[in-house]
């Protein structure tokens, strides 16, 4: 026969059990809410205004975001060389926006390499520094913080974004993962 203590134990153990569950699907609803909160909307629209801003620049003659006076060597072929860019968001206004559409303006840095046939990334043409694009127009325009005769480049940056932008694109480039993935399609681009 079963015997009252044993019967407690086990019935004490099954409560146990019970509340241990209870316990693992509360933390698991937990952590889907909160991956499936706000959290995902903006990491996916930041996805989406890396994707335009880059796209953006790729398609743009290396003129419209040329500084330094920097420009592609002319190859012997009449073939336009293919611009390669790397993209970091630092932000974009309004902060609120919730779809890639309701962005007006987006702040971040650019690196571009002009990927002209058999030329190694480290003697490529390169473009690079922070950007504004105003993606309000079709196409985004594009405006490259540069220093001028009477401005230093640190104080052009602090006129030209605004200041919590500024302070990320004055120490902050691009991301290593986003480097590597620049560098792959700049070789391809280039025959390399």
């Amino acid at each position: 026969m079963i015997s009252r203590e044993t019967f407690a134990g086990w019935y004490r153990n099954r409560f146990v059990w019970v509340a241990v569950i209870l316990l693992v699907v509360s933390a698991g609803t937990v952590v889907l809410v909160n991956r499936a909160g706000p959290e995902a909307k903006p990491a996916d629209l930041q996805s989406q205004i890396i994707a335009r801003m880059r796209t953006t620049l790729e398609q743009a003659d290396p003129g419209q975001h040329n500084h330094a006076g920097h420009g592609a060597q002319q190859a012997a072929s009449t073939a336009k060389p293919a611009v390669i860019c790397g993209v970091r968001v630092y932000g974009y206004e309004p902060t609120e926006a919730t779809a890639l559409a309701d962005v007006q303006t987006a702040y971040g840095f650019h690196l571009c390499g002009v990927a002209e046939q058999k030329r190694p990334w480290d003697v490529a043409v390169k473009l690079a520094g922070p950007v504004i694009m105003d993606m309000s127009t079709e196409p985004p325009g594009i405006q490259v913080v540069e220093a001028t005769a009477e401005v230093m480049f640190t104080d052009r940056v602090r006129q030209m974004l605004p200041p919590k932008y500024a302070d990320l694109a004055l120490k902050e480039a691009l991301s290593e993962s986003e480097m590597a993935d620049q560098r792959r399609r700049y070789d391809a681009a280039a025959g390399l």
